[in-house]
């Protein structure tokens, strides 16, 4: 049969595991997407896929995972992209928005260490850790400036290869791939957010369509996770205030209380680690977009234009 819906994804193991998350929890929802080959699966290599050998902040930034996707919504051969929150732009093109965000994972980042070590400060002196992240990168050296830092891209896969390989002594990887893939195992520490502040929206799965596409938007309304949708509101309504991007170590978690209460900590440091600067604010959900511009401008006003990098 032609398939009704066709879902536009990355080709990674967890990017495939997200796609088949969202395609399940459709047929869920809604029986009649539980047929066999009405819900399709389509694979785009975008230029982040491709190009390994390069930080991302030196390409072109976070859209280059997202960009080929967005065409193909753009250009109606598609008509839904699953992607990691973390990983998309602040803007959105003209014409695409998030439809619906899945139920989140853990948000918080975990230690891989060749020797074990259960902590950043119980690696060795001058040990070297493996991230492309400038966000982990700040962060680790704030709390150890003797570590040595190099970029380190690929899949999950991949990165605990070249770990093994003693290519480096350490890495970090979001503990919500890591579950979603079954590859907790490994993990010599899972990181608290005291200690390593996550990415804005990390752990969160978006759903992205055309803003007219009425039948598509409905069909995600099912999926719609609010409590998500509220802590991502406030995390990335602070990245938009600062203008942020991967070329900028901008840090940031949103959590709701019992009472409804949503409180955001965000983090912005220099690349180098020497300074940071942190916010803590609280407020009630209903303003979680607000609260997040709130924090940013905060920010924005104490650290000063050299930490933002256009």
């Amino acid at each position: 049969m032609t398939p009704v819906l066709r879902i536009g994804t990355r080709g990674s193991p967890l990017a495939l595991i997200q796609a088949e998350e969202t395609r399940r929890r459709l047929a869920d929802a809604h029986p009649a997407l539980a047929v066999p080959g009405a819900v399709e699966i389509v694979v785009i290599r975008t230029t982040g896929d491709t190009v390994q050998d390069r930080p991302l902040s030196e390409i072109g930034g976070k859209g280059l995972f997202t960009k080929e996707i967005e065409d193909g919504l753009l250009d109606r051969s598609l008509d839904l992209a699953v992607h990691s929150m973390k990983d998309m732009p602040t803007w959105l093109p003209d014409g695409l928005v998030i439809g619906a965000l899945l139920p989140r994972e853990d948000p918080r980042d975990a230690l891989f260490a060749r020797d074990g070590a259960g902590s950043l400060a119980a690696l060795k002196p001058g040990a070297v850790v493996g991230t492309s992240s400038l966000r982990r990168q700040a962060q680790v050296l704030a709390l150890r400036p003797d570590l040595s830092i190099v970029p380190f891209r690929g899949n999950v896969g991949t990165r605990l290869a070249k770990l093994d390989a003693g290519t480096v002594d350490a890495t970090l990887l979001a503990l919500a791939g890591l579950k979603r893939l079954g590859r907790t195992d490994r993990v010599s520490a899972v990181l608290e957010p005291e200690e390593m502040l996550p990415a804005a929206a990390q752990g969160a799965i978006g759903i992205e369509c055309r803003a007219d596409d009425a039948p598509v938007r409905r069909l995600l309304d099912a999926l719609h996770c609010r409590d998500t949708g509220d802590r991502v509101a406030a995390e990335r309504s602070l990245l938009t205030a600062l203008e942020g991007n991967c070329r900028t170590p901008i840090a940031a978690l949103a959590d709701l209380g019992p009472d409804g209460t949503l409180t955001l900590t965000s983090r912005v440091a220099l690349p180098d680690g020497s300074e940071m600067h942190e916010d803590r604010r609280s407020g009630p959900r209903a303003e979680a977009a607000q609260l997040g511009a709130e924090a940013g401008e905060a920010l924005r006003r104490r650290i000063g234009p050299r930490f933002l990098v256009p």
